[in-house]
C-alpha cells in the first residue's frame, strides 16, 4: 500500500526578494527615513509563515536589502496568495524601495541522497547565522544526457566534500521552468572564508565541468528587524 497524502513530504517554498532604495527615499529626512522603515519592518512579517530581512549592500552594489520568504505548501494555491501578498506591499513600497531581483523555488527530496542531512538549512528555525549566500545554479544539457550512475558517482564526490564542512548548511531550491535557473542555491554560514575555502573545494571536483552558470552570487547579513532603521535611517 503507498503513503498517504498524509504521509508524504511537504514541499517548501522559498522567495529572496532583492531591493535597492530610491533617489526620493534618500532625499527625505532621517525622521522620514526611519518612519518609512518602521512601517516596513511592521509590514513584512505578514508576507509568510517565515520572514527575515538581510543587508546586501556593501556585498554587492546593486541592491541594498533582502527579504526572504518561507511557507510549507499544503495547498497550491498557498503559492498563488503569497504572490499576490508580496505584490500589495511592495508596491506600497515603491516610492523609496525598488526591486531588483528576485529568486525562488521549491525543495523538493533529492534523487542523489536519502534522508534528511545534517546539514541541511532549515528556515523554520528561528537562529540565524550571520549570512546567507544566495545564487542562481543552472547544469550543462551534457550532465541530464549523462547516465544516473555516472551522475550519481560525481554527485557522490561533491557529498563528500560538503561534509568536510559540517558548520555550513545548504537548503536547494528547485525551480526548472519558473525562472531561468534550474536551481537556487542557499548557504548559511559564519565564516564568509570558511565558506570560500568549500566553494573552492567543491570547484575542483568532476561535477564542476557540467555548470554552465552560478551567478549573481548574493552575499547577506542577517539584520534583525529593528537593526535595520538603525543602519538605513
Amino acid at each position: 500500500m503507498g503513503k498517504s497524502d498524509d504521509q508524504s513530504p511537504k514541499r517548501q517554498f522559498n522567495h529572496y526578494g532583492f531591493f535597492r532604495f530610491t533617489n526620493s527615499y534618500w532625499q527625505q529626512t532621517a525622521s522620514q527615513r526611519r518612519s518609512f522603515l518602521k512601517e516596513l519592518i511592521q509590514d513584512i512579517p505578514d508576507m509568510a509563515e517565515q520572514v527575515y530581512l538581510y543587508s546586501i549592500f556593501p556585498t554587492r552594489p546593486e541592491a541594498d536589502l533582502m527579504i526572504w520568504s518561507a511557507l510549507k505548501v499544503e495547498d497550491p494555491k498557498q503559492v498563488g496568495d503569497f504572490f499576490s501578498r508580496a505584490a500589495g506591499k511592495t508596491s506600497r513600497w515603491r516610492q523609496f524601495l525598488t526591486p531588483v531581483d528576485t529568486l525562488w523555488g521549491f525543495t523538493r527530496p533529492s534523487v542523489y541522497a536519502s534522508g534528511k542531512s545534517s546539514q541541511e538549512l532549515d528556515p523554520f528555525q528561528n537562529q540565524r547565522r550571520p549570512y546567507l549566500v544566495i545564487y542562481p545554479f543552472v547544469k550543462t544539457s551534457d550532465w541530464y544526457l549523462m547516465k544516473r550512475e555516472a551522475r550519481q558517482e560525481m554527485m557522490n564526490e561533491h557529498i563528500r566534500v560538503g561534509r568536510q564542512y559540517p558548520q555550513i548548511t545548504q537548503l536547494l531550491l528547485y525551480s526548472t521552468g519558473l525562472q531561468d535557473q534550474e536551481f537556487v542555491v542557499v548557504y548559511e554560514t559564519d565564516d564568509l572564508a570558511h565558506f570560500s575555502d568549500l566553494v573552492t573545494s567543491l570547484r575542483s571536483t568532476e561535477g564542476r565541468k557540467y555548470t554552465l552558470r552560478d551567478t549573481p552570487i548574493y552575499t547577506a547579513i542577517h539584520r534583525p528587524l529593528e537593526q535595520i532603521v538603525a543602519e538605513w535611517a
